[in-house]
């Protein structure tokens, strides 16, 4: 997908609404994160520095700042999805740019590199270092939102009682690592396309394909074909505010909608938990929903884009 088609949806929404619906966007205005400032850092009792919130953005001066510096043991193992410490011997990353299969550019811009390590564009987190992420700068994730309508059963669509809107429903794993609820996404690939890493993160956290014969997952592929082809709908793009994100490396995503408008296509598939899913079901879709780093965001914008229920406090939506 060439970046002249990739704000599909997003373009037309106001200014103020965008501001208000979400700090983080595309458009490289403003940045701000909060998740990405919480200790303890996952998976460990390493707690961050704090960063006073008028203090996160780089451009403020703070000649006190005193990151914690920290690295994740499963990352200094030197796992095939991990770059070596910056001052290891041969290693020498090219920055913003396509390195080798690995993408070190940005989907939000040019960063800025700082003493040969790069700077997180959304500003200070207090921490140093990769913590669990893998990459040095941006480690690129895709996260499918597969929907469908509530339907009753009888077949017809399900309204809202207080909004009158059709609810929407979604494929939500459950993270074995905290227990939220989830869009089934993962990590791109080395030299994977985006397209690709959205259907088999599916596949195998929504469908359990790993576990599955050749010739089930052959079934399964087919008729994931056609949800996977038809028009979807690229919901973002971009920078996340992340718990693993550090100064020097940070989470970025492509979240796209592929909708089952009649329902047929996925009636048929079995879901099942993969790897890194201890539940999954289809998930009804409102603001009550907990979502894990910012899927309750791209949830919202589904909605949005559908027409679909979301919340029963007309303030909260926003019109374009």
């Amino acid at each position: 997908m060439g970046n002249g088609d990739s704000y599909v949806g997003i373009s037309n929404l106001s200014a103020n609404c965008w501001s208000r619906l979400h700090p983080v966007n595309m458009f490289n205005v403003k940045f701000h994160h909060s998740k990405a400032l919480t200790s303890p850092y996952p998976g460990s009792h390493i707690e961050r520095s704090h960063v006073p919130e008028d203090k996160v953005g780089w451009l403020t001066e703070w000649k006190d700042y005193n990151p914690v510096e920290y690295t994740a043991k499963s990352v200094l193992a030197g796992p095939s999805w991990a770059d070596p410490q910056i001052n290891d011997e041969g290693f020498s990353p090219k920055f913003n740019e396509r390195d080798g299969e690995v993408e070190r550019k940005s989907l939000n811009g040019l960063y800025v590199v700082e003493n040969g390590r790069p700077r997180n564009p959304a500003g200070r987190t207090g921490l140093t270092g990769r913590g669990l992420l893998g990459r040095w700068g941006p480690n690129h994730a895709a996260d499918p939102v597969v929907t469908r309508w509530k339907r009753d059963g009888s077949g017809n669509k399900v309204a809202h009682p207080g909004t009158g809107k059709n609810i929407l429903q979604f494929v939500a794993i459950k993270r074995r690592d905290c227990g939220e609820w989830a869009i089934p996404g993962g990590m791109v690939d080395p030299g994977e396309k985006i397209s690709a890493t959205l259907k088999r993160e599916f596949e195998e956290e929504a469908l359990n394909s790993l576990q599955k014969s050749p010739e089930e997952k052959a079934k399964l592929e087919k008729q994931l074909q056609k949800l996977f082809s038809q028009d979807h709908f690229v919901v973002y793009r971009g920078y996340v505010d992340d718990p693993r994100n550090t100064d020097n490396a940070w989470m970025e995503t492509e979240a796209v909608n592929y909708h089952d408008e009649t329902g047929e296509t996925m009636d048929n598939l079995p879901l099942e938990a993969g790897d890194d899913a201890g539940v999954v079901k289809w998930v009804d879709i409102s603001e009550k929903l907990e979502l894990y780093a910012s899927h309750s965001y791209f949830i919202k914008l589904v909605t949005e884009k559908r027409g679909a229920h979301w919340s029963e406090d007309p303030g909260s939506e926003c019109h374009e």
